[in-house]
């Protein structure tokens, strides 16, 4: 089957698991959009707003997924390392998207 999807632009596939409801309501927004269910579904995912809550578990995270690449790049070679510097470059690229978003923030103070 992969060499049927050689020539292809979208040629990988993406699945995730859903309860019965999950999948209802799915198919009935797919349905009230008009668009065809993959155009919606990456659209709904690729399009939406993405914060980071500042926090040590959050920048934890963070800094593991940084230290991952970067060790990844250190082993990495020929066409290996291609495939670490795509994810590189669209990891920085996404975190560059969401710093350049106004930051939101809620400030209580009490008197």
């Amino acid at each position: 089957m992969s060499g049927l999807d050689k020539n292809r632009q979208r040629n990988c596939t993406v699945s995730f698991r859903a309860t019965p409801q999950e999948v209802q309501m799915l198919e009935a927004r797919v349905k009230a959009s008009g668009m065809p269910k993959g155009k919606y579904i990456l659209e709904s995912v690729l399009h939406q707003k993405i914060s980071i809550a500042v926090g040590k578990y959050q920048s934890d995270r963070m800094s593991l997924e940084l230290q991952k690449l970067r060790m990844a790049l250190e082993r990495a070679d020929g066409e290996e390392q291609q495939q670490v510097l795509a994810e590189c470059k669209c990891l920085l690229e996404q975190l560059l998207e969401i710093s350049k978003e106004p930051a939101e923030i809620d400030l209580e103070i009490e008197r």
